[in-house]
């Protein structure tokens, strides 16, 4: 047997390739950032041959930076940010724009309309509200404002993907047009009930079927790489959207089982089984990974997670890095009164408004740095906590435990205010890498390097616990704080 599973963890702002042992522990990585680009206010895309290069470097680093032989490397999987959108040339391979991506703007007054008058077919189709983050009115965009795009489609000459479908179809040298479940739950065009692209929302949003890529199961067979393009002949043994990646990661398979990951934006994702909870409070009804039917899961996003931290390093300047913020935010003992609602692109879940925008409230004369670091990092607790307790009531259970991870799960004020603010349990796992650890389970389950979920379990471990340290009046004072701001906010838009 080979020594390693490798890992390609593409996603909003970086490229990354995890390389693991058959532990499930790291042994390298290698990480490229790549360029964001704005054109307008409120559009953002990627550069597609940046997604793709930044994929590649990122793999030609880990190899040399663990010093690994590529003949070692036993399968690939894939994990991604979700929801970008991408079409390109069938014959060529050349896309015809740049990657639209999930955080874009541009078509939420498309959407807006279509809600009005299909929504509720949306949501009992695909589990998704109507809203620009999905894929559909992304597609629809292109073969509208690209010329002779939508001529082209009709003709079968041009292909839809999501991230993980543009890669496999580079690495695979144009062979293999797939997706997994999960990616294509994400679309707003794919059926959660049947498993198939729906006819009738295709229909909808105008978008040719020969368009849409080949669906599997997350570990599954998505071909061989190019030789010419990766350096070696390499099975890709999974695809999965880097949430659900994230809930395999933490082996959250059975119905109950909640995890966070905290990125750019904020993702909570619940197992609920064989069971498609239709949410009553705002969240999304998606699909998880799996070896073959998939289960299903309740969904909240949060938009603006560790970006806000971002913000205040890159606009404002009152960090240098956001190593900083969890010794300011100890520094005082709260915010002074201060309350911060990063909505810099509206509000997800369970609140679904696109137009009210940022507020900080609650500012005086006595307010510092440290205050509106630390009310910006009690702002990513707040949302999540929102999302849990909408969660709560369409299940109709208390969540006593919160799997973390992502980048700012390393931060442990905000983990400690995580715990105190959802009066629960946060375990945060040895690995923090979860999106790419789980495509490599995947891969590695599909492929045989893993004997079976057992195996895995006995790697999985909890290094850092944070149990509740306030009381119930402590907590109902803060969260009184916190829906004041929202309230004004949502008051504004």
């Amino acid at each position: 047997m080979k020594k390693f599973i490798a890992a390609f963890d593409q996603g909003t702002t970086s490229s990354r390739t995890i390389i693991f042992d058959c532990r499930g522990r790291i042994v390298s990585k290698g990480q490229t950032e790549f360029s964001q680009l704005y054109p307008k206010e409120g559009w953002v895309e990627h550069d597609p041959e940046d997604l793709f290069s930044s994929q590649l470097t990122s793999w030609k680093i880990a190899l040399k930076k663990g010093n690994i032989k590529i003949e070692d490397i036993q399968a690939i999987g894939i994990a991604n940010q979700r929801e970008t959108t991408l079409v390109w040339d069938r014959y060529t391979g050349k896309p015809i724009y740049n990657a639209i991506v999930w955080q874009c703007r541009r078509t939420a007054e498309y959407c807006e309309k279509i809600k009005a008058k299909y929504g509720t077919l949306i949501y009992d189709h695909t589990g998704l509200q109507p809203d620009a983050y999905f894929s559909a009115s992304k597609i629809r965009w292109l073969l509208d404002n690209v010329p002779y795009a939508a001529e082209r489609a009709e003709k079968g000459e041009l292909l839809f993907g999501t991230v993980d479908t543009y890669l496999i179809w580079r690495f695979t040298g144009g062979k293999v047009h797939a997706t997994d479940y999960t990616n294509a739950s994400r679309t707003m065009l794919f059926n959660i009930h049947t498993l198939t692209w729906d006819k009738d929302l295709l229909k909808l949003f105008g978008i040719p079927a020969c368009m849409m890529p080949h669906v599997l199961p997350s570990g599954s067979d998505y071909g061989i790489t190019s030789k010419k393009v990766l350096g070696a002949e390499i099975p890709i043994c999974a695809a999965v959207g880097d949430q659900q990646g994230a809930l395999f990661g933490h082996l959250c398979v059975k119905a109950g089982d909640i995890k966070n990951t905290y990125g750019t934006g904020c993702f909570l994702l619940m197992n609920t089984g064989d069971r498609a909870v239709q949410s009553k409070n705002g969240l999304l009804t998606t699909l998880t990974a799996s070896l073959r039917k998939p289960s299903y899961a309740l969904e909240g996003s949060v938009f603006i997670g560790g970006a806000v931290v971002q913000w205040l390093r890159d606009e404002l300047g009152l960090i240098k890095s956001s190593s900083e913020t969890e010794a300011l935010a100890k520094s005082v003992p709260d915010t002074g009164g201060v309350s911060f609602v990063p909505a810099f692109v509206g509000l997800g879940a369970p609140h679904w408004n696109s137009e009210c925008r940022g507020l900080i409230y609650g500012i005086t004369r006595g307010t510092n740095k440290a205050h509106i670091v630390r009310a910006a990092l009690e702002s990513i607790a707040f949302q999540v906590f929102d999302v849990v307790r909408a969660m709560e009531r369409d299940v109709r259970m208390n969540i006593c435990r919160l799997n973390a991870d992502g980048g700012a799960s390393a931060n442990n004020f905000l983990m400690q205010f995580q715990s105190d603010i959802l009066g629960a349990e946060v375990a945060i796992p040895s690995v923090t890498e979860m999106t790419a650890l789980g495509a490599a389970y995947l891969a590695g389950l599909y492929c045989g390097y893993f004997r079976d979920f057992e195996e895995l379990r006995e790697n999985c471990s909890a290094t850092r616990m944070f149990c509740p340290e306030i009381n119930d009046a402590q907590r109902a004072e803060k969260l009184k704080n916190w829906e004041r701001a929202l309230m004004t906010t949502l008051y504004k838009a």
